[in-house]
């Protein structure tokens, strides 16, 4: 018996199914989840914010002590300059302003993760620094998109959808003027690394290695800061791991793994 026809009909439904599958996988990933909540963000701001008062600057990482910080968007205005962060998430939310770790909770499924407005807290402490901004003329802001909703009580910074528009909006006090608004957006422009796939990938190994960090719990025995998982090149020890202070090489403290 002749198999050969049913397996050319079976290997032509494989590589039919392949760039469906590719596709499916990449509308799940994180990073297409957070091309969409940008373009959300995006797309009410041009739509519902006048363009001669406010002015939006996507993607905008900025150097900063120890590497990095990556910005969803920025509106400068004479109103005060927005840092807007984007979670595209969804599920029940869980969290308050001072609470450190907030939850997400999709049926019987719980996960953890950052305080939005404490990790939105470096981005404004780096634009602080790079453009010379007071409190009163920079406002942190949290976007959340996707079909999530929050069960407990929201400070007004962290908002839904296109709920960022009536925060922004209801900033009415001029703590800018149009000549300084002006000169904050050359400012941001000409400070920020350049938007390339290079910035990103070493922004992403930034945070990785700052992730690495706060999960291992290891303190440095010379220093007290965190340490990293580093891992021998050479020597009788190559290729093993050993904790490393993250302060390298002005701290040399080192912590073998038993």
């Amino acid at each position: 018996m002749d198999l050969s026809p049913a397996i050319n009909q079976m290997m032509h439904m494989f590589w039919f199914l392949i760039p469906f599958m590719v596709l499916i996988a990449v509308l799940k990933s994180p990073w297409f989840k957070g091309v969409i909540g940008e373009f959300i963000v995006n797309v009410s701001a041009k739509l519902m914010l006048d363009k001669t008062e406010y002015h939006l600057i996507k993607n905008v990482t900025l150097p900063t002590e120890d590497g990095t910080t990556q910005i969803d968007h920025i509106i400068a205005s004479v109103y005060g300059v927005f840092v807007v962060e984007t979670k595209n998430m969804k599920g029940w939310i869980f969290g308050s302003q001072s609470e450190p770790m907030w939850t997400q909770k999709i049926y019987k499924h719980s996960n953890k993760f950052q305080n939005p407005l404490r990790q939105n807290y470096k981005h404004v402490k780096a634009l602080k620094e790079n453009i010379g901004l007071n409190d009163e003329q920079i406002h942190p802001l949290i976007v959340f998109v996707g079909d999530s909703t929050f069960k407990t009580e929201m400070p007004e910074n962290v908002t839904h959808g296109w709920g960022y528009i009536r925060y922004v909006k209801s900033k009415l006090r001029r703590v800018l003027s149009p000549a300084e608004v002006e000169e904050i957006v050359n400012k941001i422009k000409t400070g920020r690394l350049s938007p390339s796939f290079k910035t990103h990938r070493e922004h992403v190994k930034h945070v990785r290695e700052i992730v690495k960090e706060k999960e291992s719990g290891v303190t440095c025995p010379k220093c007290g800061g965190p340490m990293v998982m580093r891992e021998s090149k050479k020597g009788q020890n190559a290729g093993k791991q050993f904790w490393g202070c993250s302060k390298f090489p002005q701290c040399r403290g080192v912590v073998n793994i038993i």
